[in-house]
């Protein structure tokens, strides 16, 4: 079973006001998506991110975001570097693989013997 992770990439306090206490620290937090399995980790293209007072710890959707929080948000977006997608093989997995090709040479060698 494969998990999936949200790791942070970038993070950065604010100083726009909450929409629902209107304290001037806001948090804004970029994720990417990375699954884990035995055989690989995966590193997704898929950014998320979130917007969280530091006062109330309520967090700030898109719905109640001000034209301030907005351009913030753009210049922060912009700033992003998330890694880039890849898929990174386990040892696990190559392990597996060299069993199988030597399981399949041996089964050649076998069937042009007999």
């Amino acid at each position: 079973m494969a998990k999936e992770k949200q790791l942070v990439i970038q993070e950065a306090d604010i100083t726009n006001n909450c929409p629902k206490c209107f304290n001037q620290e806001l948090k804004i937090t970029f994720y990417q998506k990375h699954t884990f399995n035995a055989l690989y980790h995966r590193t997704t293209g898929v950014v998320t991110n979130e917007i969280k007072c530091k006062k109330c710890d309520s967090v700030i959707y898109p719905v109640d975001w001000t034209p301030d929080i907005e351009r913030v948000y753009d210049y922060y977006n912009k700033l992003v570097k998330p890694d880039r997608p890849a898929v990174r093989f386990t040892m696990l997995f190559f392990i597996i693989l060299i069993l199988m090709l030597c399981l399949a040479a041996a089964g050649v060698y076998f069937y042009l013997e007999s």
